[in-house]
């Protein structure tokens, strides 16, 4: 794979999961790429196991809720990589609570990496793709951006308003040669529905509650990271030169399905 070669793309929340699945195409289609986290241990790994199947990554170490952090790693992906092509934003976090009871740094917090954090690093990658000739920008958004199971309202309201976001930049940019889409990734085997299970589980039952997730995907199974990377890596590259402003589900069906179930069945 060679589609992406001479482009440079930086993937928030790179280190793992949908993230560092995503780099990894990436650079094996060509790019040159930098995996930003807050994790200084996390980055390390991905980047040596990354080096490990001969790729060369910039890593980037930067809290996505730090404006200034932000803006550092950007400009050190400049000197050591070059130009700027694609940026995935995939950093995120999700904890659980209603609007009523979760406490208000906690929303702001979650509020600020997901939503706030694509938009530190879109408000970074903007000029460069601008003076690159242009770009593709892809939000990792999630099913729960258009619907929501219970007990995660920030994190369901955070998720839409990246869906909400990539429309406007798709309309502010697209003179720029800037396209910008969401993906809406399902239940996929990544660290943070494992979080999510042994947040909700009884001890030892986290196994099967995930798979149980998984078998209420129309498809009947959890999504691999890799899965979503091919849909963002399609939406990086000039193949999606007619794709911008929209919302790219990868959720096995998920959202297909009505809860109504007929007797048959």
């Amino acid at each position: 794979m060679t589609e992406f070669k001479g482009k440079g793309a930086i993937v928030t929340g790179g280190a793992t999961g949908i993230g560092l699945a995503t780099a990894r195409q990436l650079a094996r289609g060509g790019a040159r790429v930098g995996i930003l986290g807050h994790d200084g241990e996390a980055v390390a790994g991905a980047v040596h196991d990354l080096a490990r199947e001969g790729h060369t990554i910039v890593p980037l170490i930067a809290d996505v809720s730090d404006t200034g952090a932000v803006d550092r790693a950007f400009a050190a992906f400049d000197a050591a990589a070059g130009a700027l092509h694609v940026l995935v934003a995939s950093a995120a976090i999700q904890p659980y609570g209603t609007a009523e009871n979760t406490p208000p740094d906690l929303w702001d917090r979650v509020i600020d990496v997901n939503l706030g954090g694509a938009w530190r690093a879109v408000r970074a990658a903007v000029p460069r793709m601008r003076k690159a000739g242009g770009g593709s920008i892809i939000l990792v958004s999630s099913v729960q951006g258009s619907a929501t199971q219970s007990r995660v309202a920030a994190y369901s309201t955070s998720k839409g308003g990246l869906n909400a976001l990539a429309r406007a930049i798709a309309v502010d940019h697209a003179a720029d040669g800037i396209r910008a889409n969401t993906v809406s990734p399902g239940c996929i085997d990544a660290p943070m529905t494992h979080f999510s299970a042994r947040e909700t589980a009884a001890p030892g039952q986290e196994a099967e509650l995930i798979a149980s997730w998984g078998r209420a995907q129309p498809l009947g199974r959890v999504g691999r990271p890799e899965e979503v990377a091919e849909m963002i890596c399609f939406l990086a590259s000039d193949r999606a030169s007619f794709c911008t402003g929209a919302e790219y589900r990868v959720d096995g069906g998920l959202l297909s399905k009505l809860g109504v179930v007929l007797p048959d069945e």
